[in-house]
């Protein structure tokens, strides 16, 4: 891996941290597989497990079969999140947990029964450390989902331990085990994560304890050296030998300086594709992002954008700010779009009902994969905490994994479309690209269609225009409406209608010969 930095350096790349290797990666479809991968990464747990998250939720069960009791090699274990720690701690001799949990979702833990005397039980346990994290500017959030156990497996990704998580691949349409601790039931929900073994979990381990001290936790001694590894037995790895990068933002915030990995690594990696980027993301609201899309969009032949979304965001607020701002950069795109290759898709049930996209995956020509916490959104480019790995093909240890990567996209457009993996992959090659694929697929089963134009109220075009509820950074929530814009660069739209101006020139005169 090199030589070690410290969490707030600038990295060895301005848009990467840290390369590091890893022995074995792979990414996990939604949280069935993964709760139940948790499960049995934490019973393997020899000195410490380390959990970052935005929300925990003791409640939830690490049981696909949503049963109370799993049966592992040893005799009983409780499924519940909060027990299962509990019986960990007690049962696992010099085992020691560490929990970091964004500061703002204590006020909902409190609302959550039995939560309060989870956490009650894990403080009287001295081996449980259960932490609130508050070490960010006002507005920002911890928004990181990273586990490390025993410094030699980790996992990256986008989703957290709490309710509302759980479904399976297929989300199945009113499956009723999508039920919150209370017994309310909640639409289907799209997510995803990677599995990190080895060398890479040390720099996560270092990321996680920068960030654990930062919140007031203290130094966390390194693991001893151990052979043993908490890689799941019933998971065989995609990728082996890889070398992953790890690139993060973090807001200004004490000594700590403004971190902006992710949004320079997104810029580069959109301006690198060729062919394709397929992304999976919850929002479509960064400017950055926007303005990046549409420099390549005004090319003669410009690549396939493919973006997978939810209806509407989560929450109230959340469609004020994020559907709004997606419906105005999208008007943007949509006009610099002269080739027709840029489209937002949302995935459907059998049933109809929208599915919730929580997934942060980006694929771009087969040739780089992306997993992480980061949004398309403005505070995922510099507000929030977010962490972010990505397997390059084209780095010189990586050569082997481009048929892996391409496998994870069919395997991805086929759960939409209802497809196998092999059907997708005859459906793409007949129809020649990912747009005309799923257009061409049936609207009545589960399936993939396009996000609808959304109409705008004054009021929303102008906090979106504005981003108040989104700003790029810290700074930028306290500034006046009159400094704020729908673009970062000055003069970005007037640059947007000449470039469109001479592509029609370009177009009639060689419609004239």
């Amino acid at each position: 891996m090199g030589e070690q930095q410290d969490w707030g350096d600038e990295g060895i790349e301005p848009a990467v941290w840290r390369y590091a290797m890893a022995n074995r990666a792979h990414v996990v479809i939604d949280a069935e597989n993964y709760f139940d991968i948790m499960r049995e990464a934490m019973v393997q747990a020899r000195q410490r497990i380390f959990l970052i998250g935005w929300d925990f939720d003791t409640r939830i069960l690490l049981s696909s079969g949503r049963r109370w009791w799993s049966l592992p090699r040893k005799g009983r274990y409780p499924a519940r999140l909060g027990s299962f720690i509990l019986w960990l701690a007690k049962t696992t001799p010099g085992l020691e947990v560490r929990i970091l949990k964004w500061n703002i979702s204590m006020f909902k833990s409190m609302l959550r029964g039995s939560m309060v005397v989870d956490l009650l039980r894990w403080a009287m346990q001295p081996s449980i450390d259960f932490k609130f994290d508050s070490a960010h500017p006002v507005g920002c959030s911890h928004h990181q989902k990273i586990a490390v156990i025993d410094s030699k497996f980790a996992v990256c990704g986008g989703i957290d331990m709490t309710t509302d998580r759980w479904d399976t691949r297929e989300h199945v349409h009113n499956d009723p085990r999508r039920k919150r601790p209370a017994g309310q039931h909640y639409d289907p929900w799209h997510d995803a994560t990677m599995l990190l073994e080895g060398e890479i979990a040390e720099g996560l381990s270092a990321l996680g304890t920068a960030r654990w001290k930062a919140a007031g936790g203290g130094d966390l001694p390194a693991c001893k050296p151990q052979a043993e590894s908490a890689w799941p037995e019933s998971i065989d790895a995609e990728f082996r030998d890889v070398e992953l990068g790890i690139a993060r933002t973090r807001a200004k915030y004490g000594d700590c300086p403004q971190i902006n990995e992710i949004e320079q690594l997104f810029v580069a990696q959109i301006r690198r594709a060729k062919k394709f980027i397929y992304a999976e993301t919850q929002y479509f609201a960064s400017r950055l992002i926007a303005e990046a899309i549409c420099e390549r969009l005004a090319e003669p032949d410009p690549p396939e954008f493919v973006i997978v979304n939810p209806l509407h965001a989560d929450g109230w607020l959340e469609q004020v700010a994020m559907d709004s701002a997606r419906a105005e950069l999208r008007e943007v795109v949509n006009a610099v779009d002269h080739a027709g290759r840029f489209r937002i898709f949302t995935p459907y049930t059998s049933g109809g009902t929208p599915i919730y996209v929580h997934a942060k995956v980006t694929i771009i020509d087969d040739e780089i994969l992306r997993v992480g916490s980061a949004n398309m959104n403005n505070r995922s480019m510099g507000l929030d905490s977010e962490c972010d790995v990505f397997i390059d093909v084209t780095r010189p240890k990586n050569a082997h994994c481009g048929d892996q990567i391409r496998n994870l996209r069919l395997s991805l457009i086929a759960e939409h479309c209802g497809l196998s993996i092999e059907q997708a992959a005859a459906e793409l090659e007949r129809h020649g690209s990912m747009i005309a694929m799923i257009d061409a697929q049936s609207k009545t089963g589960k399936h993939l269609d396009t996000l609808p134009l959304q109409a705008i109220s004054e009021p929303e075009r102008v906090l979106a225009k504005g981003a108040i509820l989104d700003p790029e950074r810290p700074d930028e929530m306290f500034e006046p409406m009159s400094k704020r814009g729908l673009f970062r660069r000055k003069g970005y739209l007037r640059r947007t209608r000449n470039m469109l101006e001479r592509m029609k020139r370009l177009k009639n005169r060689r419609a004239r010969g």
